[in-house]
């Protein structure tokens, strides 16, 4: 399956993959993540029900504060 991740092309092994699947694929571990398919958000309890399709553009984004 072919997805754009972060404005990148990416091919995947899988053809039916969750937000959350692809996130440990990728090894995104830092605990404060937004994600979004097609920009729409997928809140954090849904990315295991939330599956991405072929051409699916996906952002990951790290949240990052400080003061």
């Amino acid at each position: 399956m072919r997805i754009i991740l972060n404005n990148r092309l990416v091919d995947l092994n899988e053809s039916n993959i969750s937000v959350g699947e692809l996130l440990r694929i990728k090894n995104y571990s830092f605990r404060m993540l937004v994600t979004k398919i097609n920009d729409k958000l997928v809140k954090k309890e849904d990315r295991e029900d939330t599956f991405i399709k072929e051409g699916d553009e996906v952002v990951v984004l790290h949240m990052i504060s400080g003061g």
